[in-house]
């Protein structure tokens, strides 16, 4: 089993009397992550709430019911919990029994978990978010110069787990994942009603991948409202399928202030929307997803590590560009992104004179071991 880069910071979350929460999207290694946290030899009560049974165990419960209920076991694991009733006054109640049960509560999507549950159980949790495997997840069970040799695969395939351990069966396992668990927790929001529009959304954002996107653009293709636009893509990212990066501006005047970038958090999803897996050597958009492995990557990294750096893309209106901007304790890192290493790229200088005390790297295959590390 390959090691979760957190699995360590949780154990240490241990007899707290908090309810840890693992937030990520389906698939990704959530139950496997919560068996290895295991320990022998202790008294484990495991409920999925996939199953209606499991359910009617903690939903609406008093306070009483769930001592009695949780209090005999040295760990509680509540795996989809987005799918119980009031789940954040549920969760509210154990944080308030200060138990030395260890809880622990996964979710497939913060819909209503993070609705649900950050207003009535806020000091009672401890939040933690899994993706699919990060580069040094991989490169620390193998080696780096293995995860070196696998990019190609990784940038096309991406990295959920069973597409890693069964690189043979990618292309199908991601095809299921796509049409059988991406929309699930999306369409059975009560917001949603034109499930059909995200889909074409999600396609449209898997086109314009690397590049500047706009609300308005996307509301005439798709025949809705701006509005409707920004509030699937914030469904989207509930569900852990995309994220967003606004633009950095502070003070130049031409600087671009409202816009945005939309990428996915696994390059596998985003072929997979596409249905493209075409080796490197046939594609036109190796650019794009270069990038788009590196920028989340680097919000793997930052999450999984405590970073509380702010991530942005820069461009002017006469298109000068930089592809990301971190901002951490008032120090600003650049980044531009080439799939060829060869292709010489400076810092615009504009943005040097503007903020002349930030540093500037172009990461390529050859030198990017240091950024995701």
């Amino acid at each position: 089993m390959i090691k979760r880069y957190i699995e360590a910071s949780i154990q240490n979350d241990f007899n707290r009397k908090k309810v840890i929460i693992l937030l990520g999207a389906r698939q990704v290694g959530k139950t496997t992550l919560l068996e290895g946290l295991r320990r022998e030899g202790q008294k484990i009560l495991s409920l999925n709430c996939d199953d209606l049974d499991d359910i009617l165990l903690i939903e609406e419960k008093t306070t009483t019911e769930l001592r009695a209920l949780l209090s005999s076991y040295n760990m509680v694991f509540i795996d989809e919990a987005q799918r119980v009733k009031n789940i954040g006054l549920t969760l509210k109640k154990i944080g308030d029994l200060k138990l030395y049960t260890d809880v622990i509560v996964t979710g497939s999507s913060s819909l209503d978990l993070s609705s649900e549950i950050n207003e009535p159980a806020t000091g009672r949790l401890i939040e933690y978010k899994l993706f699919p495997f990060s580069l040094m997840e991989l490169a620390n069970e193998t080696s780096e110069r293995e995860e070196q040799r696998m990019l190609e695969q990784r940038l096309i395939y991406g990295m959920y787990p069973e597409v890693v351990t069964f690189p043979g069966d990618a292309k199908r396992t991601l095809m299921t994942l796509t049409n059988n668990y991406l929309y699930k927790d999306l369409f059975s929001y009560k917001g949603l009603k034109k499930p059909d529009v995200l889909q074409k959304l999600v396609r449209a954002l898997a086109l314009q991948l690397g590049s500047e996107v706009s609300y308005n653009e996307l509301s005439n293709l798709l025949g809705v409202d701006k509005e409707t636009v920004e509030n699937y893509i914030n469904l989207l990212e509930k569900c852990f399928v995309v994220f967003r990066l606004d633009s950095f501006s502070r003070n130049l005047r031409n600087e671009i202030k409202k816009g945005k970038k939309v990428y996915f958090y696994d390059n596998g999803i985003r072929n997979a929307v596409l249905s493209n897996f075409a080796p490197a050597s046939l594609r036109n958009d190796m650019g794009a997803l270069w990038e788009n492995l590196m920028v989340s990557e680097r919000v793997k990294r930052n999450i999984y590590t405590g970073s509380y750096a702010q991530l942005y893309f820069w461009r002017t209106h006469d298109q000068k560009e930089i592809d990301l901007v971190e901002e951490e304790d008032g120090l600003l890192r650049t980044y531009e992104f080439k799939w060829n290493g060869k292709v010489k790229a400076k810092q615009p200088v504009s943005f040097t004179s503007a903020y002349p005390n930030s540093s500037f790297d172009v990461i390529s295959p050859e030198n990017f071991w240091e950024f995701v590390r």
